[in-house]
């Protein structure tokens, strides 16, 4: 049986920034790796792109250095700045070594992995927010010739059949994929719920250089008065586009999207949506309105003013009609998009951390088991803890409460 210090699950963004941070406090650790490293990154959408510019791709001891901060990298840039940030500080990394079961043991854990059995005082779960789609129960009332299609298995328009997509899902990945296939010549219509509406550009500047000038990113989880609801919060409706595109529910109607409610059920080919679109369309543009105004009002009180003008507003997302049921072959859609969020899954984790979700029960990133942690998830510690210029002040957190404990044992042992 091998033995380590910590091992760490999933060799992501996470994974990594946890690793330069051990390896900066001296302690012995491994990255247990299903695939190769950014695995995750490889099962994505062949024209994903950060939502974040460049300059935000930051991580700890390392960070974007080419010729074009204000672009967006695209999903094998992406890849391939995690795998130079693993090889620039020689990141202990073991692919294809898939973790099979995880248990507490004498003060440790056990760690069936690959061929082999590891003996490690800390283990920390680094898999990533976003790992399976989930899929609602009514899914399988859908006939089988009307094709399905979990947005974690969609890599290009040409995979899906001829004819119609309805879209369910208007978060990041929703939007981006109904804008591609209406791009792509298809019929789409989308079918929302709750969601998060922000311009690419506002005053100037991406809206996200704003959102970390304002500290909005890094604003904590225990300020939120729902945290269960804040860890679930609908991510941003961007897409990564150097032209200042916007991807929103106004944006797409009016290039051709049909917007739709939330669906409700489905009978045969009969699709049924709320009529909670007017609501939920009200209430985003109601936070963004919000949003808008504290960075108006910050960049007054530090008088930029003229150095970044206010622009000619924005547009309330339209009241248009909506449809309450289609019936989905008369319509000539032929296949359903699955957008409808992510869970996580830890089939190989026997460690009663679980709650009745499936998430890992956690307090800023340390569970109620001693030595088990997990990173990387949404909202975990702060507003950006799943983004990549996020994930590594979590990581130091992390890494200095491993260096805390082994400090603990040491003082233990004597």
């Amino acid at each position: 049986m091998k033995s380590t210090n910590t091992i760490i699950i999933g060799a992501g963004q996470a994974g990594l920034a946890l690793s330069r941070c051990l390896q900066g406090f001296g302690l012995d650790h491994v990255v247990l790796e299903r695939g190769q490293a950014a695995q995750s990154w490889t099962e994505r959408w062949d024209s994903l792109r950060l939502l974040s510019p460049n300059w935000m791709t930051r991580l700890p001891g390392f960070r974007y250095s080419g010729s074009a901060p204000d672009g967006y990298m695209g999903r094998d840039e992406v890849i391939t700045y995690l795998q130079r940030y693993a090889a620039s500080f020689g990141a202990p990394v073991l692919e294809e070594t898939p973790v099979r079961r995880v248990r507490p043991a004498d003060g440790g854990f056990i760690v069936d992995a690959g061929g082999g059995t590891w003996r490690a005082e800390n283990v920390v779960i680094a898999t990533g927010h976003c790992q399976e789609t989930r899929i609602p129960g009514m899914a399988a009332f859908l006939p089988r010739r009307v094709e399905q299609v979990p947005a974690s298995r969609y890599r290009r328009p040409g995979q899906l059949p001829e004819g119609g997509v309805l879209v369910v899902g208007a978060s990041a990945t929703g939007v981006q994929l109904a804008d591609e296939l209406l791009r792509s010549g298809r019929e789409v219509t989308i079918a929302t719920g709750r969601h998060t509406r922000l311009p690419r550009r506002y005053r100037g500047k991406d809206i996200l250089y704003w959102l970390d000038w304002t500290g909005a990113l890094r604003r904590p989880l225990s300020d939120m008065p729902d945290r269960r609801a804040a860890a679930s919060e609908p991510s941003l409706q961007l897409v990564g586009d150097e032209a200042g595109r916007n991807v929103d529910l106004a944006a797409l109607s009016h290039r051709g999207v049909r917007l739709a409610g939330r669906l409700t059920s489905i009978d045969g080919v009969l699709a049924r949506f709320g009529d909670d679109l007017p609501s939920n369309a009200a209430s985003a543009d109601l936070q963004m309105g919000r949003l808008l105004e504290r960075i108006d009002r910050q960049i007054e009180a530090h008088g930029l003013g003229g150095r970044f003008p206010a622009g000619g507003g924005w547009e309330p997302t339209p009241r248009v009609a909506t449809p309450r049921e289609i019936d989905l072959e008369k319509a000539g859609i032929r296949c359903v998009l699955w957008a409808t969020g992510y869970r996580r899954s830890y089939p190989w984790l026997d460690a009663g951390v679980l709650d009745d979700r499936g998430e890992v029960v956690n307090e800023r990133g340390v569970t109620r088991v001693p030595g088990l942690f997990v990173l990387g998830l949404q909202f975990m510690i702060r507003r950006n803890s799943s983004l990549i210029d996020g994930v590594g002040e979590d990581a130091v957190e992390i890494a200095t409460a491993i260096r805390n404990r082994a400090g603990w044992r040491r003082r233990e042992a004597a």
